[in-house]
């Protein structure tokens, strides 16, 4: 067979009219590039005694990139939330949220006043020890003492 890129040219409105008549209009460049990797693999994978190769590439042309359109049509499927279903997901979050910080705080009593505020601006707000130590206006040294003690006294309430 000839070369490749003789293959490729001479078979290139074959390949736009297989897009054209799939009636792809996004990602056009993404769907030739697919066209002329499976023009390549037709190419290898042809026997001449089995018949034409324009009607062989011409469907295999069309199948792979009827596949690429099922793949992208699952990934589509499983990456986008449809609207209502994301709304009632972010609801359900936000009351988890609430239940979550109420049984923080059951535990929370056990602790120190000191304690307790490490363990809800770690957890609730997501501050660092610099942070939480310059937002109460001590020493890093003595956020990590309350943190020391927080953590000490947690696992004693959990494992008991």
């Amino acid at each position: 067979m000839e070369s490749f890129e003789q293959l490729a040219e001479q078979y290139k409105p074959m390949i736009h009219k297989i897009i054209h008549s799939l009636r792809l209009y996004t990602d056009l460049e993404e769907f030739y590039q697919q066209g002329l990797i499976a023009l390549w693999e037709a190419s290898q994978r042809f026997n001449p005694e089995k018949g034409n190769f324009t009607n062989y590439a011409y469907t295999f042309i069309r199948g792979s990139l009827l596949t690429e359109l099922n793949k992208m049509a699952k990934f589509k499927e499983i990456s986008i939330c449809p609207a209502e279903e994301f709304w009632v997901m972010v609801a359900d979050c936000q009351q988890d949220l609430s239940s979550e910080k109420e049984i923080l705080l059951t535990y929370a009593q056990r602790l120190t006043p000191n304690q307790r505020k490490w363990l809800l601006y770690t957890i609730h707000s997501d501050l660092s020890i610099r942070e939480i130590a310059d937002k109460e206006g001590v020493t890093v040294s003595a956020v990590k003492q309350w943190r020391e003690g927080a953590r000490k006294r947690l696992r004693e309430l959990i494992t008991n």
